[in-house]
């Protein structure tokens, strides 16, 4: 079969790789589809401290049982969690499983999705981490599942609800995944922003947000005073950094109204992750930050519901289909900010 193995920063290979045999507990899938995100772009360049090369890569993963284990069947149509936690340490049995200490993760610790065969490990299926595709769900549609689960988990962190206004910094994926998921929440308004004029025509084209704000435009002003002219002064609610931006961080606590709450989604570079906080405007405004990191296996079964129900839909987020083969050209093309969603297909 083949599969795209990292070996190495910029060394990623299309290459042959016997089929994968599961061991006892486990699950072996044929993927049918998983998609690519700005993390795989990523390793590409920088590689990851979580991965022991040679390493099958890709974490966004859908596809079909071969060999069941208990309660699972062969034909049956699945989706498979990224973020693994242990399940059974003080994080996990408080309910905390995002900020498991002891995560693993698929395409790091454990050969994930760009393959034509893969084993999902006994301990992913330990923590319920094997979802059943709803009928009428498309494979390359539940594998943005796990995407859009940690959407969900920002978005419950920052209490997104009834009412509310809402910025989402970064119009990728990411952000338009988040702009879908606040209005299903019942959000009054959604403002999205980028520095990127033509990403932000194209996403805004798709998700419709209430306005799109250039956050590059001198004519327009910055970010912060569209935002508050589009909210007659108040500022936002919450406002979601979906971008690796300290400027948009920086940003996001300036353009919050009184209450307001700022969620951190996008972590910074490791090697440049200070940013310049007024406390002040924390302080007297009683702002609240929160970060987001990934999601359970709870929140998945969760998003998976959200795309069958059409509360979030996501097939037409999905701009590019490639070949397993064609795969760094698909995390070419999301490094270049050209695609809203690709996804490989096996």
């Amino acid at each position: 079969m083949k599969v795209a193995r990292f070996h190495a920063p910029g060394d990623i290979r299309v290459e042959d790789a016997d089929e994968p045999v599961a061991g006892p507990g486990e699950l072996r899938i044929r993927v049918r589809n998983c998609s690519t995100c700005g993390t795989d772009a990523k390793i590409l360049k920088h590689g990851h401290h979580h991965i022991r090369p040679p390493r099958v890569m890709g974490h966004e993963i859908a596809g079909e049982v071969i060999d069941g284990t208990d309660g699972w069947a062969p034909g049956d149509r699945v989706q498979v969690i990224a973020a693994i936690p242990c399940g059974t340490c003080g994080e996990c049995r408080r309910g905390r499983m995002t900020v498991c200490p002891n995560q693993e993760s698929m395409g790091y610790h454990y050969d994930g999705g760009f393959a034509e065969y893969m084993v999902v490990p006994a301990k992913v299926l330990a923590v319920d981490g094997v979802n059943r595709i709803p009928d009428g769900v498309g494979f390359a549609e539940a594998s943005v599942a796990e995407p859009l689960a940690c959407a969900l988990n920002g978005q419950e962190l920052a209490r997104v609800g009834e009412g509310d206004d809402v910025v989402v910094m970064g119009s990728g994926p990411i952000g338009c995944l988040h702009v879908r998921l606040a209005r299903s929440r019942g959000a009054a308004r959604v403002f999205l922003v980028d520095v990127n004029a033509g990403r932000l025509e194209a996403a805004a084209a798709l998700v419709r947000p209430d306005a799109a704000v250039h956050g590059g435009s001198e004519s327009a002003g910055d970010a912060v005073e569209q935002v508050l002219k589009l909210t007659e002064g108040r500022g936002a609610d919450v406002v979601i950094t979906a971008a690796a931006s300290g400027a948009a961080q920086e940003q996001a606590l300036r353009m919050a109204a009184r209450q307001g709450r700022i969620s951190f989604f996008g972590g910074l570079p490791k090697d440049d992750p200070i940013i310049r906080c007024d406390s002040n405007l924390v302080h007297y405004r009683e702002l609240t930050i929160v970060g987001a990191n990934g999601s359970s296996p709870a929140h998945n079964a969760r998003a998976l519901e959200l795309i069958a129900g059409g509360e979030v839909p996501v097939a037409d987020l999905i701009t590019h289909r490639l070949p397993l083969p064609e795969v760094l050209d698909g995390i070419d093309i999301v490094s270049r900010g050209e695609a809203i969603k690709v996804t490989v297909e096996p």
